[in-house]
């Protein structure tokens, strides 16, 4: 099995050595190419890859057991509680570190298999740290799943306080920007605080007896530091939602049917019409993209790339000739990794994956007529 590493789709070898991985897909997965099947034959091969798992939905990678995973700490944050909804990670030795790039940097190195970091939420965006670090501090690191979960903040004290008392708030600066409506109507005035986390948060309001501080965190922070919930579901927005994502460098795995692939595009030069040449290629051909954001390259003032997330893996033929024409006529492509998505429903899922199938079924049979 070939496994890529350097993620830049630079040139015709790099096209090859993503084909080639997923050569091993089609050819242990699927009925050899030209090979007449019945639309449930095809339909059966896409169910032996796939199987279904809480909150990111159809993943296909099978995780090494004896793996270790790094993820924003302590006990108690968004993010154990996000990594331990999934079955096949909370069995793996979890592995709690103090920031997002830390998280990631212990994959980067080697001293974990996989990193489990936030990268968006709803209201807030991007979480920068980790998207910088995927972006210019990695060269290895490709993301593997999707985890989108829920997100509900309460106000934790130390037991026996009233909201007269709190003359400080702390929890992590995304957790805080959340609450911009009921900081000010219940408690102005107070002192706000940043913490590495709103686990961290929590943490120092139990150890430090800290009777005239609140923290913002989740329901799971106050039961490990034994606080009480003062007020619940403070958030400004009770639809809210964060995304993790889980990576690793082990290479890509394989289309699930229902995919997301991700990539950092820089201009070769900063001219007119030149972002508009690069979402011309995607539009061209009919995908869909899910996120277009710009982000400062670090190499001068106003020089910036810009992340995509579109629908399709990257062994789709149609993607991939997207990206070759990009990386040809408008910057070098940095790839992020392509991966099973959350988006949409199950039935939508679904028939996303029937769809793709009876596609390839029709081109095959098309392509065993050529003599």
């Amino acid at each position: 099995m070939s496994v890529i590493s350097q993620h830049y789709i630079d040139d015709a070898s790099v096209a090859i050595d993503v084909t080639a991985r997923v050569d091993w897909f089609r050819t242990e997965q699927t009925p050899p190419l030209g090979q007449r099947v019945t639309r449930s034959e095809r339909l059966g091969y896409m169910q032996r890859v796939a199987f279904r798992l809480p909150v990111s939905s159809q993943v296909v990678s099978a995780i090494d057991p004896t793996a270790s995973v790094s993820y924003l700490g302590p006990t108690g944050t968004f993010s154990e509680q996000a990594v331990t909804g999934e079955a096949d990670l909370a069995k793996l030795d979890l592995r709690p570190y103090g920031t997002n790039v830390e998280v990631l940097l212990a994959a980067e190195r080697g001293d974990v298999t996989y990193g489990f970091a936030a990268i968006e939420n709803m209201i807030e965006g991007s979480v920068n740290a980790t998207l910088d670090t995927l972006a210019f501090e990695s060269d290895d690191l490709l993301i593997k799943r999707e985890v989108v979960m829920n997100v509900n903040l309460n106000l934790l004290v130390l037991a026996g306080v009233s909201l007269s008392e709190i003359t400080e708030v702390r929890s992590h600066p995304v957790a805080l920007a959340q609450c911009r409506r009921y900081l000010p109507q219940q408690l102005a005035g107070v002192a706000i605080t940043t913490a590495g986390s709103t686990a961290d948060a929590a943490r120092e309001v139990a150890e430090n007896d800290l009777r005239t501080t609140a923290a913002i965190a989740p329901r799971r922070s106050a039961e490990v530091w034994g606080l009480e919930i003062l007020a619940e579901d403070i958030e400004d927005h009770p639809e809210n939602q964060t995304r993790f994502v889980l990576v690793g460098r082990d290479g890509i795995d394989p289309p699930s049917g229902h995919d997301k692939t991700s990539v950092l595009i820089y201009q070769r030069e900063d001219a007119p019409g030149s972002l508009v040449g690069i979402l011309h290629e995607f539009a061209a051909r009919s995908i869909n993209l899910t996120r277009l954001e710009s982000r400062p390259t670090r190499k001068g003032l106003g020089d910036y790339c810009f992340l995509i997330d579109c629908e399709g893996h990257i062994s789709d033929e149609v993607l991939g000739d997207a990206l070759r024409n990009i990386h040809t006529k408008q910057g070098n492509v940095k790839f992020l990794g392509s991966y099973p998505s959350t988006y949409g429903t199950e039935e939508e899922k679904n028939t996303n994956r029937e769809a793709v199938s009876n596609a390839d079924g029709w081109l095959s049979g098309i392509r065993a007529q050529i003599r």
